[in-house]
């Protein structure tokens, strides 16, 4: 295998451990358990997954063309925003979870249409939020090892491929306890829905401290 195929290898590889990150697996854990459906549950992850490879995608183009580096303020700000949205989501499950239920209605046909309204519109903007945060050190992979624009979008592509896969995979495996554990004990189901949320609202404030204040 020539030094491109190492390469590319490399990338998806890397994209597939991206999505294995501690942020990634709490944060769709949050929406997870907003679905009752295996299906739907891998859905949320390609979506994610999209969203991150689509605006990696459109960076690199900008950063291939122009030569230029992300400053790492900007890199900063964006993992800030991730903490402060894992802490909205954690607040949000917590909601979701409680005793307020805000999505109980007399048919069971209608009991989830607002809750998952736009969870699929959610995880791509949280995706592209992760992308842009996850950007700065990928981009500085990209302009130290790859000359060619198109070698580097190719790179970015199959990164981007790696990341759907595993996030897919991902929202699966955790999907897959979620799932058979709210179907078979109704009782934990608020019990689930907040332990996320307490998690990703823990998790969010760390990245916060760790990006703002540098401990």
């Amino acid at each position: 295998m020539n030094n491109l195929g190492i390469t590319l290898v490399l990338g998806l590889l890397l994209g597939l451990k991206h999505a294995m990150e501690a942020d990634h697996v709490v944060a769709v854990t949050t929406l997870l358990t907003e679905y009752k459906n295996l299906w739907k549950s891998s859905l949320v992850g390609m979506f994610w997954g999209l969203g991150h490879t689509t605006i990696l995608f459109v960076i690199g183009l900008v950063v291939l063309m122009l030569r230029i580096n992300i400053p790492k303020n900007v890199s900063l700000f964006f993992e800030t925003l991730v903490g402060v949205m894992l802490v909205i989501l954690g607040i949000r499950a917590i909601v979701v979870g409680s005793s307020i239920h805000i999505h109980k209605h007399k048919h069971e046909s209608l009991e989830h249409s607002h809750v998952h309204s736009g969870l699929h519109h959610r995880s791509f903007l949280i995706g592209v939020v992760y992308g842009i945060a996850g950007s700065g050190a990928l981009m500085l992979l990209v302009l130290t090892s790859i000359n060619s624009i198109v070698l580097g979008l190719i790179y970015i592509i199959v990164f981007g491929i790696g990341s759907i896969a595993g996030m897919m995979g991902m929202s699966f495996v955790i999907g897959l306890p979620v799932y058979f554990s709210m179907r078979k004990f109704k009782a934990i189901e608020s019990w689930i829905r907040v332990g996320a949320g307490i998690l990703s609202i823990l998790l969010g404030i760390l990245l916060i401290k760790e990006t703002r204040f540098g401990f």
